[in-house]
């Protein structure tokens, strides 16, 4: 595992041994910026040379500090580089969206968007951290403990079964992947004719909707579903009340 990474991961893990409701101390934005070693220029490399297409969303500075400042994650992370640096990442024309700070096209922060969902107040140390997001109403998720043993491993909550599905990555091997992996692949079978039409449309706080759903043996085939846009926030309450229902995690 490199610097980056245990960085990251013991920012996220910071006090799990406490309560974990417990508030943690919140660090000055100030102290997060690392002018003499950021992340960013190695993120910026990887997408110079990535093999898919990945669109970085330009920040508003003072939204890219107050963003950074509650998730408590510095700048020499690849997180903390993406939140301070960007709005967000759009892959793939979009099919993939990476949380920053926001921007008009991708108006969640990473923080707030995972407030009230992985964590009440500021300064809790969240049981997984939401960190992206896809077209079909997938989420990307960083382990904190609440998905399993696998600690900084990033897990994928899919839409075509509402499982939690280990990557076996870290975040930036996720990052690695987004840029370079074979995305065609991972999608197998859930991209229908004129997807990339259609995505390349989709304001990112929308996602499709699909009837039947993904899930079911009447949603296998893409091309015969019908679908719409939604809200992610209805679409991501849905996924866990449908969870819930067919008894994959307990009331």
């Amino acid at each position: 595992m490199s610097l980056h990474q245990i960085c990251l991961v013991a920012a996220l893990l910071l006090c799990m041994s406490s309560h974990v409701k417990a508030q943690n101390p919140m660090r000055p934005v100030d102290e997060l910026i690392n002018k003499k070693d950021p992340g960013w220029p190695v993120v910026q490399e990887w997408i110079k040379n990535a093999k898919n297409k990945v669109e970085i969303l330009p920040c508003d500075a003072e939204k890219a500090k107050d963003a950074l400042y509650k998730v408590q994650v510095t700048t020499w992370s690849h997180m903390g580089a993406i939140i301070y640096s960007t709005g967000g990442l759009l892959v793939d024309d979009g099919w993939i969206r990476i949380l920053g700070s926001g921007n008009s096209r991708l108006n969640r922060t990473l923080p707030d968007w995972n407030k009230g969902k992985t964590f009440k107040q500021l300064g809790e140390t969240p049981s997984f951290l939401l960190i992206a997001d896809d077209a079909i109403g997938g989420f990307f998720a960083l382990n904190g403990g609440g998905l399993g043993k696998e600690l900084g491993k990033v897990f994928y909550l899919a839409a075509d079964s509402l499982e939690w599905q280990n990557l076996d990555v870290t975040y930036s091997g996720f990052l690695i992947f987004c840029f370079n992996g074979d995305i065609e692949q991972f999608y197998k079978g859930l991209r229908w004719t004129n997807w990339r039409t259609d995505v390349s449309k989709l304001d990112g706080n929308r996602v499709y909707a699909f009837f039947p759903f993904l899930w079911t043996k009447e949603g296998r085939d893409v091309n015969k579903t019908t679908k719409k846009p939604v809200p992610i926030e209805e679409h991501y309450a849905l996924t866990l009340d449908l969870r819930k229902q067919l008894g994959i995690v307990k009331k």
